[in-house]
């Protein structure tokens, strides 16, 4: 199964890229990723973002920028061990590198919006709902991740992506596990 690439389509050589990948054709990946590259052909990235004490704080995927970077991490390794003592298992298959398994579970916890809870989880008070944007779609891992992590800490999250409104709540989400 192979495609032809058109430079203006940046959609296209995403969602091409993403087929080669689900399908293991790594070698073909790599050609429209290289293309894509060649061409100028950036792929938008997911940005999370949330409001504490009047100033918004911005996360991308494996952001270690932040000044709370090592309580952040801390946080998400701490959630990562609860998660998995009461059944959380990555969905690895839905990471489309061409990496081991360990790196790819790495990969989906560090996501930008996983980044923004745990943010949200040491510098907000205790009970205070955790509310974030996103620009892009919440993935299937996070949006199940959410629903352990809201009833492991008995804390509302309440995401924004372009889609819709996800209030995650006593380990459901109001949007019905629609996502």
């Amino acid at each position: 199964m192979l495609f032809t690439l058109q430079p203006e389509k940046s959609g296209t050589h995403v969602l091409l890229a993403n087929i080669y990948a689900l399908n293991g054709m790594w070698d073909q990946v790599a050609n429209v990723r290289r293309r894509m590259k060649e061409s100028n052909v950036k792929k938008e990235p997911g940005i999370s973002w949330m409001e504490v004490r009047d100033k918004v704080r911005t996360f991308i995927i494996g952001d270690r920028s932040h000044s709370r970077s090592g309580e952040i991490y801390a946080k998400l390794d701490e959630l990562r061990d609860l998660m998995n003592k009461v059944g959380y298992v990555p969905m690895v298959e839905i990471d489309l590198h061409d990496v081991k398994q360990s790196e790819k579970e790495l990969l989906l916890f560090h996501h930008s919006e996983k980044l923004a809870v745990a943010f949200g989880l040491v510098a907000t008070p205790p009970g205070a709902p955790i509310r974030i944007k996103k620009n892009l779609r919440v993935c299937l891992d996070c949006h199940t991740a959410f629903k352990f992590i809201c009833k492991i800490v008995s804390r509302e999250i309440i995401i924004r992506d372009v889609n819709r409104f996800h209030h995650f709540r006593d380990g459901s989400c109001s949007c019905g596990d629609y996502w």
